[in-house]
């Protein structure tokens, strides 16, 4: 088996075509950093058809540097399904940027069927679109970005019963009086957040009238798995009644 050698090729390609590397990144649905690692280790060998097909080079050649470079035989399909030789976009290529970031669902769900232990996890079912320029503004990593459901009225009228929240797993950190989604022995809550002095946390809801505050130590932090998952950012309400039109 002839020794991979592609990285230096693949970086030549992208700086050639003027391409980031985290805009081939999200092109490619990956971490940027996978992609700058391959500079040095190469293309992995799950990846280098999709790679080359998407430079428009053979991946012979991009693997081996050897036989011809031009995927002459290659024909990819526009925005519209029609058929064009990749060859003729050939030193025009560039990624656009999308306008929005598509962010995974989480939920709280059984860990086993039967049982009624439960945990915060992806659903590949589900997910949401948040305008790029909002995650930027709050200078948020894309990779960081989540998603998940209110469940339950405690934040209300803050946060109402079924809405969709944004969090942001990079800032877990507690500033006091913001927002945060919690993981609480595998229960997905959302909770204002306070620090208490000796490490401990309080948690308040917004409806503190049914919801009084919760205070927990360190010891009990550790004991029932207490985990802030991330902070909130962002959340939509959707109207559950739609008016009644009068006179019809």
């Amino acid at each position: 088996m002839k020794k991979n050698t592609s990285g230096p090729r693949f970086k030549a390609l992208l700086e050639a075509a003027n391409i980031t590397t985290t805009g081939f990144a999200e092109f490619l649905d990956t971490a940027p950093q996978n992609v700058h690692n391959w500079y040095t280790r190469g293309v992995p060998a799950h990846c280098m058809e999709e790679v080359a097909r998407k430079l428009s080079v053979n991946s012979d050649w991009l693997k081996t540097g050897e036989g011809p470079k031009d995927a002459r035989e290659l024909r990819l399909l526009d925005v519209s399904g029609n058929i064009f030789d990749a060859q003729a976009i050939r030193g025009i290529y560039r990624v656009i940027e999308p306008t929005d970031v598509e962010l995974p669902f989480y939920k709280e769900t059984v860990i086993t069927s039967g049982t009624h232990k439960t945990h915060v996890a992806k659903d590949p079912s589900q997910s949401i679109r948040l305008p790029r320029s909002d995650l930027d503004s709050l200078e948020i990593n894309h990779a960081d970005a989540i998603c998940a459901r209110m469940i339950g009225n405690s934040m209300a009228e803050k946060i109402e019963d079924g809405s969709i929240l944004a969090i942001d797993r990079g800032l877990t950190q507690i500033i006091d009086g913001e927002i945060y989604a919690i993981e609480h022995d595998g229960m997905l809550r959302i909770k204002y957040l306070h620090r208490i002095p000796g490490n401990a946390l309080r948690m308040r809801s917004h409806n503190s009238a049914e919801y009084p505050d919760e205070i927990f130590r360190a010891s009990h932090i550790e004991e029932q798995n207490i985990r802030v998952l991330g902070w909130v950012f962002w959340w939509s309400t959707l109207n559950k009644r739609r008016p009644p039109v009068p006179f019809l």
